[in-house]
């Protein structure tokens, strides 16, 4: 199964890199590309339109809108990302990516919220994977433990 990552400009790996590595940790297979909605929109209509990804996660700042781009040019899942940009801080791409028409949905996380995508994306290709869905048990089990040794830590802190 494979995850589609379109990011609107390379100055979005930075937030990106998170999903990416995210996906590796569940031996999600990826493919990545750059491509604008609106510089190079023709690229982007033939890698959606070209991909055998399961789910696309789609990120872009300022206003760009390229989930809902992308959205238009496939049925399957897209996962918006908005950037943190000037001049708005991302409120500009978060109102672009979740107010999409009725009948074109994308599922928008916060603004660069990549890890949650790429997690959100796991959680849907679980759905279909007996496998994938105990890495995800894992994984949660691993967020409790950590926050247990965190609380710890400071419960010890206050001893002192």
């Amino acid at each position: 199964m494979k995850v589609a990552i379109i990011m609107g400009s390379d100055s979005d790996w930075g937030v990106m890199k998170s999903a990416v590595d995210t996906l590796k940790s569940f031996d999600v297979e990826i493919s990545v590309t750059v491509a604008s909605a609106h510089r190079t929109p023709d690229k982007v209509r033939e890698f959606v339109t070209n991909s055998d990804a399961k789910i696309f996660i789609a990120a872009a700042g300022m206003a760009a809108h390229l989930a809902g781009v992308v959205a238009s040019f496939t049925t399957k899942p897209v996962i918006g990302i908005p950037i943190n940009s000037e001049p708005f801080k991302g409120l500009d791409a978060l109102l672009s990516t979740v107010q999409m028409p009725g009948g074109v949905p994308v599922a928008t996380m916060a603004v660069n919220g990549a890890k949650n995508a790429a997690l959100f994306a796991v959680e849907i290709l679980a759905l279909a994977d007996e496998e994938l869905a105990k890495k995800l048990v894992v994984y949660r089990q691993k967020l409790v433990t950590e926050i247990a040794l965190k609380e710890q830590k400071i419960q010890q802190s206050l001893q002192d």
